[in-house]
């Protein structure tokens, strides 16, 4: 049975998840979905009304950045062809997100949750720090070094 598309932008996912935190190498390939903005409590990703594919143009705004530093990014989960992905079949980098959640914290609004795969994998605790994540920084480096990938 095939999941109703929530995201007419993307199109039909089949059976895959959404990952919430994709590295596109060229244009073409995922949509933005957020825009990472600095704050006094470090950077925050503020939601898109619906997602944009990843285009040149992408590139070019974040230039001399990589888009992953600079937007969010989601793409179908490539599950095990993924170095985040693990024993278990859980992506490892979801799982250390929801690690460190605060009790009490509101979820934010996001385009993508019902096809996530951190939320369907760890449900709001993931949820309330993905706004938080910066696909490729400092932080985020640190942590797949934690995770040993």
């Amino acid at each position: 049975m095939k999941k109703k598309n929530l995201l007419p932008v993307i199109g039909d996912l089949g059976d895959k998840k959404l990952c919430p935190s994709f590295s596109p190498r060229r244009p073409g390939k995922g949509w933005v979905f957020g825009v990472v903005t600095p704050t006094d409590e470090g950077p925050r990703m503020v939601a898109l009304e619906k997602p944009e594919p990843v285009t040149e143009e992408t590139f070019a705004m974040a230039a001399p950045l990589h888009p992953s530093e600079v937007f969010r990014i989601t793409s179908p989960c490539v599950e095990g062809h993924c170095k985040n992905f693990g024993e278990g079949g859980i992506c490892h980098l979801g799982h250390t997100v929801s690690k460190s959640r605060a009790e009490g914290e509101d979820l934010p609004v996001c385009q993508i949750r019902p096809e996530c795969v951190w939320w369907h994998q760890e449900g709001p605790a993931a949820c309330a720090q993905c706004s938080k994540m910066v696909t490729n920084n400092e932080k985020s480096r640190a942590m797949r070094d934690e995770m040993g990938r």
